[in-house]
């Protein structure tokens, strides 16, 4: 029974999430700055919740933070996202054979 109120409520909580701009927002939005703003907006929350997270995937901080190193490394180099992820998670294997 429990289980069947926290879907119902999920599914509230997401439509109203989705339903809130286009009821607040009827008109264009002209301004630039909130514009830019709301264009970052899912950008941050998805960092804001992956990130924390990487540094205790593998168990061991160290290892982490190799593999985080090496991700954003290839990253700044605009390296596809497969060769990116893939080489993050060899680093980090690797670390842990060694650490």
């Amino acid at each position: 029974m429990s289980i069947a109120i926290y879907i119902l409520v999920m599914a509230g909580v997401t439509y109203l999430i989705r339903m809130l701009p286009f009821a607040l927002f009827r008109r264009k939005i002209k301004s630039r700055f909130f514009k830019s703003v709301l264009y970052y907006i899912p950008f941050a929350v998805l960092s804001a919740m992956t990130f924390p997270s990487i540094f205790y995937a593998t168990g061991n901080t160290v290892t982490a933070v190799i593999g985080t190193v090496v991700a954003v490394i290839l990253a700044y180099f605009k390296l596809p996202l497969i060769v990116v992820s893939v080489a993050a998670c060899a680093a980090a294997f690797v670390a842990g054979l060694f650490l």
